[in-house]
């Protein structure tokens, strides 16, 4: 059986449209040679980059199956090896990236250990409203100068620029507006 040649996408080079016997039984003999001799090692390289050999084994078996079924299409038998160390390292890197995403979406299914129950998230945000309640409640310049400081995270220089006050100004607003606070958060 004589398979019909057609021009590949490279020009000069013709491929068979379907392969022939004699090129399945060199595929095979081939594909043969290169497990007996090969395998173990690329087993090894997979569990070196997986730290898991049952998966190992299955990308490098499974790189012998593509091998195997594209063998028609390799240029040069002699990079065979070479084809099969790169399909093992992809396919590594592929379920290496399909183990993160796996483990990404557990991660995020199951709840911290140490994740606060309902009852103290509602607790915290009680707080949290009685703070901005309270911090609604105090003069302009001190509700100023404590979000600057303390929410915003400036310097007191930093502050006082940002309010065109002296840096004793925002020191004096600052204090003066967590006592009030203080004493308003104290009385709940």
């Amino acid at each position: 059986m004589t398979p019909e040649l057609v021009t590949d996408v490279y020009p000069g080079r013709t491929m068979p449209r379907q392969r022939s016997e004699a090129s399945a039984w060199a595929a095979d003999e081939a594909v043969t040679r290169l497990f007996a001799a090969h395998y173990r090692p690329l087993v090894r390289l997979a569990t070196l980059l997986l730290h898991e050999p049952g998966l190992a084994e299955e990308i490098v078996q499974d790189a012998y199956v593509a091998l195997h079924s594209r063998w028609w299409r390799l240029r040069d038998a002699d990079k065979a090896l070479a084809y099969l160390r790169v399909t093992v390292v992809n396919r590594s890197r592929s379920a290496i990236r399909h183990r993160r995403v796996v483990q990404a979406h557990l991660a995020a299914a199951r709840p911290a250990p140490d994740a606060p129950s309902a009852e103290a998230g509602a607790l915290d945000q009680l707080r949290h409203d009685d703070m901005i309640t309270a911090l609604r409640a105090l003069p302009p310049r001190q509700r100023e100068a404590i979000v600057l400081r303390y929410y915003a995270d400036l310097s007191e220089a930093q502050t006082a620029d940002m309010m065109g006050v002296s840096r004793g100004a925002v020191k004096s607003h600052t204090a003066r507006g967590i006592a009030a606070l203080r004493n308003s958060l104290d009385g709940l």
